[in-house]
């Protein structure tokens, strides 16, 4: 229980009435003089004009640096740093007080995952627009109230009197109050108290996560019908009455353990989403009969060979196609819009969320609204259409989204026709007495070619069949609880939350000076890092400051200065260790170095007590640091190659440096091609050989975004901003206002001073992550001149295997195995050995060409094997209606031909052969029976046969084949011949 301090903001300038005469009148929709762009554009003019909030662009839907959430999915996501505390005090963001947008949102994964609601109803959609207002620190609640409510009822012409206001009614549990505060406020402006209701925990007190900044909400819901009392429908799901905005306060932090302390600074957060919005203004029931949704509607008609849509649900929805038609309109809003953020279809975390959207949209596309391929790419000018103005980068990315969607496509559907062929090849190889289909094939097919598992249930309920669904759903929950230990054994570093960051504040501590990160310099072509002596200025135990920790104690340790880098922009942290003065030989290791709210948190594991005052001389692995400016040189060098070589079109999509290699994350629609691999690498050592001198300089950020070339990506920066150039002054780079053909980045890494200590940069790997986006891992330096030198032994290996295969072809079976072995152990070598990408593809391409070769003289010589083999078997049996013997070879293929080529000379035949390999006591088995037998499939004679020998076997009616073992085979060839006979006399 703790005490509650509440404050009354100052009031709003000026007097508002309760109702304006327009409010007043009936409400009957206003589609004509309200569309959906009018409607966003009046709630970000009133708060940026009326009110002095400042107009912040939507951020991408891809999270700026929060592995907790897979989509931007509200208006807060990106201001998530100044409600921690977080934030970069240098940055315009640390500066924010109040603050207006429309935020593009996606839920459809994680927390809020609306997808399967899609298309089901007329409301739920997994990309949608947040509007929203926020105070940092400013007004609070009355403001905030009296703001919406002169919105929504002056500005927007909504009857009073068809709204309603919910509350919090506080929660004895956690010892939280009722918010009568927010309660008052709005009888003050004139809410009726029948239409102002208290609600608990659930619906009225809005948390962040399991911890941090949270508090009490107020909503405001509306009545479609009108002219009676609904309070009874609030927060019941009706569709009659919904809510239309969220007020959230947050004036709490809720800890660790569950319990809520008061913020040092409150907060407004507000959400109010533009669909539901719309919906009411222009005076329809349903967001698809919106001018958000209406076009794409129309233009799916268009392509479609199905009726027009009319808005039906449930069973009136005959054939779902007004379903489908949802669907579809929703789906390409939602890829559009994550495609040119830059989220494509892939294999993991949103990716793969984007990847079920993608293929759900195709199946509804082709299953119902029956459209050809490529119509579901055709909506992306629509899309643009509708929603381009506001957000731009839908028209700039249009032809990139056309394409990585259509290509998605076509492999969605090949692998549609993939997956539908292994179904039956499964159907046709087990025995389905039970009618139960292996839940590892289901799993494989969704899992390694995108295959939904409820397609999966369709097609097999077709034949009679399901898939073992305890065992399918046993393989989805360990496949969960992997990824889950896999994040899980990710070390979070210790960060300070909200309350801490602001009693440092409290307390005058002040921000970490850490500019000797940049402070070294070049002596005689040797690095020179400078010393640093520090004082300890706080510690922080994971939960709260403290004056002194203990030996063994994980903590965080502020310094008042520090050489240390701090993990951001992509490199990775400086390691080393402290030792404490008049203790020099303890050493305090540093694990990892975080910087947030402009300080440096260095973790470490206390290896004796230290305490606040201490002074402390840090000590820099400098062969790690100079090691991480290596690769963050290099990294900035390829990303000027890749567009020198590929065009402006390439866009940073990410990047990690660290001591060991650097990964480079880029937007390109395919991979790259050898030639282009070398000019990239050619580009990015003749730089390095040129040994160009690298500048930088902090300057006002508007004045660094005014020179031409600048490469930046999407993060928050700070303002003033450091600025890296190569080889060109940054001087220079202001005075000349035409394209600099140079590396010229914001960035706050620390880099060279000279580009030749990179000496060398070979691309080790580079292939498609997603459709459309491409990953290269670089090494430099020793590890390059390796990989160099791997390249060239591989090569001479080829080229020696070359020269043997085309000499002489091998004479018999066994040298042709040899050698197509040894080809696949080279193949092998060539693909997972660091070499020159470029010279990897080539080998590549050279080793399937002798492979292929390998092949075709490995079966000639089988042939030719087994046709001396079954002549001999016929000799010595003739051709018997059961033909049961043995063979000498070691190759389970021989074995398989010679059967068949006795089946061929003796088609009425029931043939199975034996192999027995003495040495390890395996047995080959291979059988054919009769195209026209009904009384033995071959499967179930291979099958009862390896049972006999201990082992298994599968095929389908017509062939089969199997393994098993046996130190004597004459009892498995006197049974295999009588379980042939009995089956076959039956």
């Amino acid at each position: 229980m703790f005490t509650l301090i509440l404050r009354r903001p100052r009031p709003l300038s000026g007097a508002l009435g309760l109702l304006s005469a327009r409010s007043a009148r009936s409400y009957r929709g206003s589609a004509p003089e309200l569309p959906a762009a009018r409607v966003r554009g009046t709630f970000l003019d009133f708060f940026r004009k009326e009110h002095g909030h400042l107009l912040v662009p939507s951020s991408p839907v891809r999270p700026r640096g929060d592995p907790s959430l897979l989509f931007v999915n509200a208006g807060m996501n990106q201001f998530k740093p100044i409600l921690l505390g977080t934030a970069d005090p240098r940055s315009e963001m640390a500066s924010y007080r109040r603050v207006t947008n429309s935020q593009k949102c996606v839920r459809a994964g994680g927390k809020h995952n609306d997808l399967e609601d899609v298309g089901r109803d007329l409301t739920h959609h997994t990309f949608f627009e947040m509007l929203g207002n926020w105070s940092f620190g400013d007004y609070f609640k009355e403001e905030a109230c009296r703001m919406a409510w002169s919105l929504l009822t002056e500005h927007y012409g909504i009857p009073a009197d068809r709204l309603y206001v919910s509350y919090f009614a506080g929660d004895a549990a956690s010892g939280l109050p009722a918010d009568e505060e927010t309660r008052q406020i709005w009888l003050d402006i004139g809410v009726p108290p029948r239409r102002l209701l208290p609600f608990g925990l659930k619906e009225n007190f809005w948390e962040m996560g399991d911890s941090g900044p949270c508090g009490p909400c107020t909503e405001i819901h509306y009545d479609h019908i009108g002219g009676r009392d609904a309070a009874t429908l609030v927060n019941t799901d009706s569709p009659d009455v919904v809510e239309i905005w969220n007020l959230v306060f947050m004036q709490y932090n809720r800890e660790v353990d569950q319990s809520l302390l008061l913020l040092p600074q409150f907060s407004v957060d507000t959400g109010m989403g533009l669909e539901r919005l719309v919906n009411i203004l222009q005076g329809k029931r349903s967001n698809y009969d919106t001018d958000l949704f209406t076009p794409l509607l129309h233009a799916i008609h268009q392509i479609s060979r199905v009726r027009p849509y009319s808005g039906r649900t449930g069973a009136a929805d005959v054939g779902k196609v007004d379903m489908a038609y949802r669907v579809v309109a929703d789906h390409i809003r939602t890829l559009s819009v994550c495609i040119a953020d830059g989220i494509h279809p892939g294999m993991s975390g949103a990716e793969l969320v984007l990847r079920r959207i993608l293929r759900r949209a195709v199946r509804f596309c082709v299953e119902v609204l029956q459209t050809p391929q490529g119509a579901l790419a055709s909506l992306v000018p629509t899309v643009s259409h509708i929603l381009g103005d506001v957000y731009p980068e839908l028209h700039r990315e249009a032809d990139r989204v056309t394409d990585i969607i259509n290509e998605n496509e076509a492999h969605f559907l090949s692998s549609l026709q993939q997956g539908s062929r292994l179904i039956l090849r499964t159907l046709n190889s087990v025995d389905y007495k039970h009618g139960v289909f292996p839940a590892s094939v289901a799993w494989s097919l969704h899992r390694d070619l995108g295959f939904p598992l409820d397609l999966v249930d369709l097609m097999l309920e077709e034949r009679g069949v399901q898939v073992d669904r305890q065992e399918l759903d046993r393989l989805i929950t360990e496949s969960h609880k992997v990824a889950s230990e896999v994040r899980s054994d990710v070390r979070a570093p210790v960060m300070l939350d909200v309350l801490s960051l602001a009693e440092l504040q409290r307390l005058g501590v002040p921000h970490t000076d850490d500019g000797l990160k940049y402070q070294y310099r070049l002596e005689q072509g040797r690095y020179v890092f400078p010393a640093c002596h520090a004082t300890v200025l706080a510690l922080y135990d994971g939960q709260t400051l403290v004056s002194e920790v203990s030996g063994g104690q994980c903590c965080g340790v502020i310094l008042d200065q520090t050489c240390f880098y701090s993990e951001q922009g992509g490199q990775s942290h400086d390691q080393g260790y402290f030792t404490r003065d008049g203790l020099q030989d303890v050493v305090y290791s540093v694990e990892e170095v975080v910087l947030a709210g402009g300080y440096v948190i260095h973790q470490v594991t206390a290896a004796d007590s230290l305490k606040t005052g201490d002074q402390v001389q840090l000590h820099l692995d400098q062969v790690h640091r100079l090691s991480c400016m290596v690769k963050h040189t290099a990294t900035h060098i390829l990303n000027f190659a890749l567009r020198k070589v590929l065009g402006s079109s390439v866009q940073q999509r990410g990047s990690h440096v660290a001591a060991d290699r650097l990964r480079f994350d880029f937007s390109v629609k395919g991979s790259l091609s050898v030639s282009q691999l070398q000019q990239v690498e050619r580009c990015v050592n003749d730089i390095i050989s040129a040994n160009q001198i690298v500048h930088s300089q902090v300057l006002p950020l508007q004045r660094a975004r005014s020179i031409r070339g600048l490469r930046t990506v999407d993060e928050v920066y700070p303002d003033p901003v450091r600025l890296v150039s190569v080889g060109v002054p940054v001087s220079e780079l202001l005075d000349n206002q035409t394209d600099t053909q140079t590396s010229v980045e914001l960035c706050c890494g620390t880099h060279l001073l000279q580009t030749g200590a990179i000496e060398d940069l070979v691309i080790v790997s580079e292939r498609q992550q997603v459709k459309g986006i491409s990953r290269i891992i670089a090494v430099t330096g020793q590890e390059a001149t390796r990989a160099r030198e791997v390249g060239q032994v591989l090569l001479q290996e080829v080229d020696s295997l070359s020269v043997r295969l085309s000499d002489s072809a091998p004479s018999s079976l066994d040298s042709a195995q040899r050698l197509a072995k040894e080809i696949g152990v080279l193949s092998d070598a060539v693909d997972n050995t660091p070499i020159p990408q470029w010279q990897r593809r080539e080998l590549q391409g050279r080793l399937k060409a002798l492979q292929r070769t390998s092949n075709t003289g490995v079966r000639k010589l089988e042939a030719r094997e087994a046709a001396v083999r079954a002549q001999a078997v016929l000799e010595k049996n003739g051709r018997r209606e059961v033909l049961v013997d043995c063979v000498d070879t070691d190759s389970l293929s021989v074995v398989m031909k010679t059967v068949n080529q006795l089946s061929s000379a003796s088609p009425r035949s029931y043939v199975m052969l034996l192999a027995h390999q003495r040495h390890s006591g395996k047995v080959l088995c291979a059988c054919q029976v009769p195209k026209d037998s009904k009384s033995l499939p071959a499967s179930d004679w291979a099958v009862a046969v390896c049972h006999y020998l201990g082992g298994s076997a599968g095929g389908s009616a017509l062939v089969a084949k199997g393994t098993g073992s046996s130190s004597d085979i004459t009892d498995a060839l006197r049974w295999a011949e009588q379980f042939a006979h009995q089956k076959t006399q039956q």
